[in-house]
């Protein structure tokens, strides 16, 4: 059973209108303690490191099975990337655990990080993953990217019946770690290596004196 944690710092009034707020990008993602594959685990367990927290519909459902074999065949390009990977269903702990167990005997695919059990749709709630008034979570499969301070900096959400790719998550994942101090952007299907853009000149001279004021690269 997850329960949700309330900072002691807010009262209640604010705690109520957070709640009914969808979560955004710039907000801290609430803290929760929850039963996982990996044994119990709060959000908070992930601070100092970037963390991509994502949603599936259910256990034992075809593209959310796609999607894990991927993510586990992948993670170690998130470890490099020093982010971990933490999953949520509303099925139970014990679904869970016979799921990852038929992938990894019909698919040779050993699921290497936690899933969490969500039986009482809390924490999918608290997150947006899940709307007020759905008796289950199958419409859609959120994600939910954290930066090590805990503050969420990009939310996709994909309809139930299209997989994520793997690759963009790692993509964008790499993107925001490269642009976290703010100094400059991550132009059109950026990748490591590759020039980020400078933040456009705000000063009318230099406008006049560059043609390309508006959009240039930055010195690698």
């Amino acid at each position: 059973m997850a329960a949700l944690v309330v900072r002691q710092d807010k009262t209640m009034n604010e705690a109520r209108t957070e709640m009914l707020r969808p979560l955004r990008i710039g907000d801290t993602a609430p803290d929760f303690r929850a039963r996982t594959t990996m044994g119990d685990k709060s959000l908070s367990d992930f601070r100092g490191r970037w963390l991509i927290f994502f949603s599936h519909p259910a256990d034992f459902t075809p593209v959310c099975t796609t999607e894990f074999i991927a993510l586990s065949k992948a993670s170690t390009d998130f470890e490099q990337a020093d982010c971990a990977l933490l999953g949520l269903s509303v099925d139970s702990l014990y679904s869970h655990l016979a799921w990852l167990r038929a992938i990894e005997e019909q698919f040779a695919t050993k699921i290497c990080f936690p899933v969490v059990e969500d039986p009482s749709m809390a924490v999918g709630r608290a997150y947006g993953m899940i709307d007020d008034n759905a008796v289950d979570s199958t419409a859609v499969r959120a994600t939910y990217f954290i930066d090590p301070e805990g503050v969420v900096r990009a939310i996709t959400t994909y309809p139930y019946n299209v997989g994520r790719s793997v690759a963009e998550m790692l993509r964008l994942l790499q993107a925001l770690q490269a642009v976290s101090d703010g100094l400059n952007g991550a132009p059109e299907n950026w990748r490591p290596g590759q020039a980020l853009l400078l933040p456009p000149t705000l000063t009318a001279d230099i406008a006049i004196a560059s043609g390309d004021w508006f959009c240039k690269t930055a010195a690698q």
